[in-house]
C-alpha cells in the first residue's frame, strides 16, 4: 500500500511535468496539494514522510480527527470544503494555513473578527462558481472581484488567489471555459493594483482535468482519489455541494 500511493503521486507529478511542457510553463509552478478527504491519517503520513507535504481537508471534524497524528510530520494544511461561520473557530485550532474556499462577505468579517480576537491572520484564495452550477458553492464570477475588495479591507485576510471547481464533464472545452474564466477574473484584478492582494494563485484543476487546468494557468492542482484510491462515495459528496 506504501508503495502504491508513491507510486501513484510519481505518476501524477509526470503528468503535471508533461502538462507543463506542453504548454511552456515551469513545473515549479505548479504545486500538487494532496486532498486527504476519507483518507486515513497513516496512509497520510506516508505521502508526508516522502515529502508530499501540502495536503487539504473538506470537513473540519477530519482534520480534527488526523490533527495528533500527522503533527508529528512537518506539512503545510489547506482547507477545501465549505465553511460554515459557526465552525470558524473550530477550523481555527488546527494550524490551517490557507482557506481555499472562501465565497461570501459575512464569513470573511466573522473570519475577520475571530482573527483579530486570536492576533493572527490567515492566507484565503476566494472560491468562485465558474461553472455557473445551482449546486456549488463559490462567488458568482460577475462579483468575484467586488467580493475580492471588500475582503481586502480587513486587513487579518490575506488574499493569495483564486480557486474553482471546473465542472464535471468529460467535455474538455466545457471544463477549459471555467479555468479560462478564473484567469480572465485573475488578470482583471492583477490591473487593478488592489492594496493588501496578491494573485499569485490559481486553485483548479483534479486528477481528471489538470492537464486542461495547468494549460489554463493552475498553480495549485488538487488530486486526492488517482493518489489514495476510490472512496465509498461519490466526489460531490464530500465537495458539500448544496
Amino acid at each position: 500500500m506504501n508503495e502504491e500511493i508513491l507510486q501513484n503521486i510519481a505518476v501524477i507529478q509526470e503528468r503535471i511535468n508533461n502538462a507543463c511542457i506542453n504548454s511552456n510553463r515551469n513545473p515549479d509552478e505548479v504545486k500538487l496539494l494532496l486532498a486527504t478527504k476519507t483518507v486515513p491519517a497513516e496512509r497520510i503520513k506516508i505521502a508526508l514522510q516522502a515529502g508530499h507535504t501540502l495536503i487539504a481537508e473538506n470537513k473540519i471534524q477530519e482534520l480534527r480527527e488526523k490533527y495528533e497524528v500527522l503533527k508529528e510530520v512537518p506539512h503545510i494544511n489547506h482547507f477545501i470544503g465549505h465553511l460554515q461561520t459557526n465552525k470558524i473557530k473550530d477550523l481555527l485550532k488546527y494550524n490551517v494555513a490557507c482557506i481555499q474556499s472562501l465565497d461570501r462577505l459575512d464569513l470573511a468579517e466573522k473570519l475577520h473578527q475571530r482573527l483579530q480576537f486570536e492576533n493572527k491572520t490567515i492566507a484565503v484564495l476566494i472560491q468562485v462558481n465558474t461553472s455557473f452550477e445551482e449546486s456549488k458553492f463559490g462567488v458568482n464570477p460577475d462579483n468575484a472581484i467586488e467580493l475580492v475588495k471588500q475582503v481586502a479591507q480587513l486587513e487579518t485576510l490575506k488574499i493569495k488567489g483564486l480557486m474553482t471547481i471546473g465542472l464535471f464533464s468529460a467535455e474538455t472545452e466545457k471544463v477549459r471555459k471555467c479555468f479560462r474564466l478564473l484567469k480572465d477574473i485573475q488578470q482583471q484584478i492583477i490591473t487593478l493594483n488592489i492594496p493588501n492582494v496578491e494573485m499569485q494563485e490559481l486553485s483548479m484543476g483534479m486528477s481528471g482535468d489538470m492537464e486542461t487546468a495547468i494549460a489554463e494557468g493552475a498553480t495549485i492542482i488538487r488530486v486526492g482519489t488517482a493518489i489514495f484510491g476510490q472512496r465509498i462515495y461519490p466526489d460531490s459528496y464530500y465537495w458539500n455541494e448544496k
